[in-house]
């Protein structure tokens, strides 16, 4: 209803109002952070490294992050992934559209390891939905993580088919709610809480456009967000103090302009 939309909504300003407040003046550091971050991309190189920094809890891959790559083999791809990382949640997605391959897919797929979670999309190109699939392979214990999720129904949706007992993801698509103009928050928190009310089940900030969104997802109590190494790169500037930061960046500037040669005042 209206008034129970006003009400979350007021309820959500609230709790950020009181976060902005502890936060102030406050510096995160990554090893404060309860959420784990899991690493999202298919170049094999770039996973293996990230997995021996030993900073990331997990792999997340999708067919447009294999185009890429310039994956040429997906089976061959995933095997040496799953040799390479073999201790690691890794997470493949289904490529089939009718619901009937997706299923054969799913189940290859859940074949390449025990780590192994499989992705299946919450509906296929024509917007029919996936739960009908995602229950019969929840049921049969296969380790899913369900992907391209961008509404609370969706989420709703998809915990009620998981089965007791087995290990999913919902993995909500935060970073394109927030490019619709979307405070994405919200969703997050609801989605964390309906996440742990069906045990085995983790909630996923996807689409991560900033290092912030790593604090943003995890007070808001999500268990896992997906980052891409280039953002990876830049968690070690998490607590970093803003004046040297600063400076920094002063730095780089004056060393970029001597280097371009460039003169403002003309030598007469």
């Amino acid at each position: 209803t209206c008034a129970c939309e006003k009400a979350k909504v007021k309820q959500y300003r609230d709790r950020q109002e009181q976060l902005q407040k502890e936060d102030e003046g406050k510096v995160m550091r990554f090893e404060e952070l309860k959420i784990a971050v899991f690493a999202d991309g298919a170049d094999i190189d770039g996973m293996k490294a990230e997995y021996a920094k030993g900073i990331v809890k997990g792999f997340t891959t999708n067919p447009t992050l294999m185009k890429k790559a310039g994956v040429k083999d997906y089976v061959a791809f995933s095997r040496d992934v799953v040799k390479a990382i073999p201790d690691l949640p890794l997470s493949f997605e289904v490529f089939a559209d009718d619901f009937e391959t997706m299923e054969k897919e799913a189940r290859v797929i859940a074949g390449l390891g025990k780590n192994v979670y499989v992705k299946i999309p919450i509906t296929n190109t024509s917007g029919e939905s996936s739960v009908p699939l995602i229950r019969k392979l929840s049921a049969d214990g296969l380790k899913l993580n369900v992907t391209a999720i961008f509404t609370p129904e969706q989420v709703r949706q998809t915990v009620d088919a998981f089965a007791e007992g087995t290990h999913n993801i919902v993995s909500v698509f935060a970073g394109r709610v927030m490019d619709a103009g979307v405070d994405a928050e919200l969703m997050m928190r609801e989605t964390a809480a309906l996440c742990r009310r069906k045990k085995g089940t983790q909630s996923l900030w996807a689409s991560c456009r900033e290092v912030f969104n790593i604090i943003q997802a995890d007070r808001c109590g999500v268990d896992i967000i997906t980052v891409a190494n280039d953002l990876l790169a830049k968690i070690p500037n998490l607590g970093k103090d803003l004046e040297q930061f600063s400076l920094e960046t002063v730095q780089m500037f004056a060393k970029d302009g001597k280097s371009l040669g460039f003169s403002i005042l003309q030598q007469n």
